[in-house]
């Protein structure tokens, strides 16, 4: 699916994603990555939803968003709050959504000026 931004140049958008793939600013990303307005980190470890480490929530949450979202792959699913307890700790809010709605929620947050890290995993 092909998604366009309205206000949003500078700022990293989700422009498409795919089962496989999520493209930001029109680059086609195939590993899971942290993403914010302003920055991209494509080198976040999670190959998959099963495989979730309360690292890979340390490392989200060191991004200083108040809000993440948690795309958990082809479907919703929650991680154990165990996992999330850096998250939590720090008063970050977390929404947990399949994947694809996780993009449409960060580019809708995003335009709006809001400040929210998306954590999206590709399997």
């Amino acid at each position: 699916m092909k998604l366009h931004a309205s206000v949003t140049a500078g700022l990293m958008t989700i422009t498409g994603y795919d089962a496989g793939f999520i493209a930001v600013n029109g680059r086609r990303l195939t590993r899971s990555f942290l993403l914010m307005p302003k920055r991209l980190i494509e080198d976040w470890s999670p190959a998959g939803f099963d495989v979730l480490r309360e690292a890979d929530f340390e490392s989200i949450a060191t991004l200083g968003c108040p809000v993440v979202l948690l795309g958990t792959g082809a479907r919703q699913r929650f991680p154990a709050p165990v996992l999330m307890r850096s998250l939590i700790d720090r008063g970050i809010g977390v929404e947990v959504m399949d994947t694809h709605a996780a993009c449409r929620t960060y580019n809708i947050l995003m335009a709006e000026g809001r400040d929210v890290a998306a954590a999206l995993i590709l399997e």
